[in-house]
């Protein structure tokens, strides 16, 4: 069996916009692009609500940067075949660190330690699928339109950073803007169609990189 790492930040947790909850187990687009491979592969859920590429969230208990969690990951769920990391909303949440550039140097730090990683002997360095996400939108929640309304546009420069990125890296990309959009209700998150259909969009394009 294949092991999949999926690592990102509340839209691959499964957050429902609007309601605070999670999407059901069998809606959130990990667990869909698993059931898509037909019990071949083991996808792991690795999601945290806020989390960036490199930076902590300083008003949090929890740490929330991916470059801190991602070793943890690693260690924890080796051996893997491959790592598909979508971040970089919550990078662009913080007047001043609002640039797609930012999020594609931070991701690039991630491509580092996955790369660069001291696995167990045996275990051989994972392929890597960098995911840039469904683009923030207007919303009318004024909590979260403070947080994310000024980066909308900023947002639709992610999948061109990253997949600039992923050439660089010869890493895989899927820009997942291309069939999933940002639920108005809060301008970020996902409803359970939209989560489920990077999931079903995933399938063919894991099949490729595993060779399935």
């Amino acid at each position: 069996m294949k092991h999949i790492l999926a690592f990102g930040d509340s839209l691959t947790w499964g957050f429902q916009a609007g309601k605070w909850t999670r999407h059901a187990l069998e809606d959130r687009w990990p667990n869909v692009l698993a059931a898509g491979l037909d019990g071949r592969v083991r996808v792991i859920e690795e999601g945290q609500n806020g989390r960036m590429t490199v930076h902590d969230d300083p008003y949090v208990l929890e740490n929330r940067s991916g470059a801190v969690a991602l070793p943890i990951a690693l260690s924890t769920h080796q051996p893997l075949d491959l790592v598909i990391i979508m971040l970089g909303s919550n990078d662009l949440k913080w007047e001043g660190r609002q640039r797609a550039i930012d999020a594609r140097l931070g991701m690039a730090r991630l491509v580092e330690i996955v790369r660069t990683y001291v696995y167990k002997p045996g275990c051989a360095i994972p392929e890597l699928l960098l995911m840039s996400p469904p683009h923030l939108a207007k919303t009318e929640d004024e909590d979260f339109a403070f947080y994310f309304e000024h980066a909308i546009a900023e947002s639709k420069n992610l999948a061109y950073q990253y997949a600039k990125l992923a050439g660089e890296t010869q890493c895989h990309f899927f820009d997942a803007a291309s069939i999933a959009k940002a639920d108005p209700v809060d301008g970020v998150h996902l409803d359970a169609a939209n989560t489920r259909a990077i999931g079903k969009a995933l399938i063919p394009v894991v099949r490729g990189i595993l060779s399935l």
